[in-house]
């Protein structure tokens, strides 16, 4: 996990206003998504 990752995570966490989390969990979709992306390219490059 990253430093990014974290500090979404923590931010969700704390955050109280209805539409910022929601941001913030999209965000936080997207880089699942993206690691998943680039997890499943380097399985493919061995």
């Amino acid at each position: 996990m990253s430093n990014i990752d974290r500090f979404i995570l923590t931010k969700l966490n704390n955050c109280e206003e209805r539409t910022t989390r929601r941001n913030l969990l999209k965000l936080f979709l997207i880089r699942i998504e993206r690691a998943q992306i680039e997890q499943e390219r380097r399985l493919y490059e061995l």
